[in-house]
């Protein structure tokens, strides 16, 4: 361990020396600003694409398998979203059978109710609470990439999410990064008319 230190400590010194014999010239930084900017880039894409965060999260097994069926892994990989993504104890709450009946007899119903959860462009927490309050009592409306309405509100300091049928989701997580969007996590599925 005592090696170690000094070897540390020995290396943290050789490089103190290196920077001050050198004398930073503007090509230096330009090749620093350039490097900046590509490993900015390159942490733009680490989190990779709405798809790719939900499958590599154990809590969207389900989302993710009803995504494949409904056949919208491509569409939810291009473009920019904002998803409000159901858990899988969001899914285990539907009435029994109802998933499995939308995944294999009518994954078009699947991808109206998913595409519900969707709308286009990121809008990240801090501006869809800004969004509601400015919108007063009656909440803010979203229109979903199917076409129909969510209304965003705040109750006791969350956001929740009223749907056609007026069911309510609430907001558990917020700002999940990914490439091309954001993803809200919520705890109820919400179904339009």
């Amino acid at each position: 361990m005592k090696k170690l230190s000094i070897m540390l400590a020995s290396a943290a010194a050789l490089s103190l020396a290196a920077c001050a014999e050198t004398d930073t010239t503007a090509d230096d930084t330009a090749m620093a600003d350039d490097m900046t900017a590509d490993q900015m880039a390159v942490d733009d894409t680490a989190a990779g694409t709405i798809v790719e965060v939900a499958q590599n999260n154990p809590d969207f097994s389900t989302l993710v398998e009803a995504v494949t069926a409904a056949d919208l892994g491509e569409t939810l990989s291009s473009g920019t979203y904002t998803v409000f993504a159901p858990t899988n104890a969001a899914f285990d709450a539907l009435p029994d059978g109802t998933l499995e009946t939308l995944t294999t007899e009518d994954t078009d119903q699947l991808g109206s109710i998913l595409t519900y959860h969707v709308i286009e462009g990121e809008t990240m927490a801090d501006a869809l609470t800004a969004a509601i309050e400015g919108a007063g009592e009656e909440g803010y409306t979203l229109t979903t990439v199917n076409g129909a309405e969510l209304t965003a509100m705040m109750e006791d300091g969350n956001v929740v999410l009223r749907d056609a049928a007026g069911n309510t989701a609430t907001v558990t997580q917020t700002d999940i990064d990914a490439s091309n969007g954001v993803i809200h996590v919520i705890d109820t599925v919400l179904m339009p008319e």
